[in-house]
C-alpha cells in the first residue's frame, strides 16, 4: 500500500503544483492588465470633478504662462515668416512685441483648457473600453480646445497683429480692431483657428498620453519630470509639423484685417498655392517645430510637476461610505 500512497501523493502534489502555477500565471496576467489600466485611467479613486477642475486650472495656467514667456520670440519669427508674401525679408526687431497682452489671454485660456481637459479625460476613460483610451484622450482634447476658443482667438489675433507691427499695445489693438472691423474682427479666422487648433490639441495630447501609457507600462513605475518633458517635446514637434499648413492659412486670415484678401479657408489655401506655390503652406515650419517641440517639453514638464505638487499638498478626496465600511 505504501507505494500506491506515495504515487497518489505525488500525483496530488503534481496537480496542486500545476494549479498553483496556473493561478500565478492568471494573477500575473491580471496584474499586467491592472497596471496598464492604472496607467491610462489613474488609480481607482472617487471622481471629484471640482478638485480635478481646480488642479487642472492651476497647473494649466502655470504651464501656459511659463512656456509662452520663454518662447515668445520664436513664435514672433514664425508669424512674421508666414505673413511675408513671396520672397520678402522679415524684421527681427521687437520680438517680444505683444507679450504682455498675450499673457493676459494665455493665462485664462491655458487654465481653462486643462481644467476642462482633465475631468473630461477621466470621465471618458471610465466610460470607454480600455482599448479606446486614445479616443478618450483625442475627444477630451477637442472638448478642451473648443471650450477655450472664445478666449484664444481674440488673444491670437491681437498677438499676431502686434507681432507684425500693426499695433503697439494690446488695448489699442482691441479698440482699433473693433472700431474698424466691428466686434467680429476679434474673431477673424475663427473657422481656420478651429480647423488648426482642435486637431492640434487633440493630436498633441493624444500622442503625449499614449506615449506615457506605453512608457509607464514598460518601466512599471511613474515617470519623472525629464521623461515627461522628453515625451512632451516629441508630441509637440510632431503635431506642429503635421499642422503647419493649417497654421499658415490661419495666420493669413487673421492678419488680413479689413482688406479681405481671402474669402475663407479654401480660398486662402488656393490663393497661396496659386500665387506662391505649395511650399508656401510650409512657411515657418522650422521655427514652428522648434517652438512647439521645446514648448511641449516645458509645458508638459511644468504641467505634470504642478499636478504632482497639488496632489501632495491638497487633502485626498474622501472615499464613499461603501468603500470606507466595505
Amino acid at each position: 500500500m505504501g507505494p500506491i500512497k506515495l504515487a497518489a501523493d505525488a500525483e496530488s502534489s503534481s496537480a496542486a503544483s500545476f494549479d498553483t502555477h496556473d493561478r500565478k500565471m492568471r494573477n500575473s496576467l491580471l496584474e499586467r492588465k491592472k497596471s496598464f489600466a492604472s496607467v491610462s485611467m489613474g488609480e481607482e479613486k472617487p471622481f471629484d470633478f471640482f478638485r480635478t477642475f481646480f488642479e487642472g486650472v492651476i497647473a494649466g495656467g502655470a504651464a501656459g504662462v511659463v512656456v509662452e514667456a520663454a518662447l515668445y520670440p520664436i513664435d514672433t519669427i514664425k508669424t512674421r515668416l508666414q505673413a511675408v508674401h513671396g520672397g520678402g525679408k522679415i524684421d527681427l526687431n521687437g520680438l517680444y512685441s505683444g507679450l504682455t497682452g498675450n499673457l493676459a489671454g494665455v493665462l485664462p485660456a491655458s487654465a481653462l483648457f486643462v481644467g476642462v481637459y482633465e475631468p473630461t479625460k477621466q470621465k471618458l476613460l471610465k466610460t470607454f473600453p480600455e482599448n479606446l483610451s486614445a479616443a478618450a484622450h483625442f475627444t477630451a482634447g477637442v472638448v478642451g480646445g473648443f471650450a477655450t476658443s472664445f478666449i484664444r482667438v481674440p488673444t491670437e489675433i491681437v498677438k499676431q497683429r502686434m507681432q507684425i507691427g500693426q499695433f503697439t499695445s494690446a488695448p489699442d489693438a482691441v479698440r482699433l480692431i473693433i472700431s474698424k472691423e466691428g466686434f467680429k474682427g476679434l474673431y477673424a479666422g475663427y473657422g481656420s483657428f478651429l480647423l488648426r487648433d482642435l486637431p492640434f490639441d487633440a493630436i498633441q495630447f493624444c500622442i503625449y498620453e499614449q506615449l506615457r501609457i506605453g512608457y509607464k507600462a514598460a518601466a512599471k513605475r511613474d515617470l519623472n519630470d525629464p521623461e515627461n518633458a522628453i515625451i512632451g517635446a516629441f508630441a509637440g514637434a510632431l503635431t506642429g509639423a503635421i499642422t503647419t499648413p493649417l497654421d499658415v492659412i490661419k495666420t493669413r486670415l487673421m492678419i488680413q484685417g479689413s482688406a479681405n484678401q481671402y474669402k475663407g479657408i479654401f480660398d486662402c489655401d488656393q490663393t497661396i498655392v496659386r500665387k506662391e506655390g505649395p511650399t508656401a503652406l510650409l512657411k515657418g515650419i522650422e521655427p514652428r517645430v522648434l517652438w512647439i517641440g521645446i514648448g511641449g517639453s516645458i509645458f508638459f514638464g511644468v504641467l505634470e510637476s504642478t499636478k504632482r505638487l497639488l496632489a501632495q499638498r491638497l487633502p485626498a478626496p474622501h472615499q464613499d461610505s461603501n468603500t470606507k465600511h466595505g
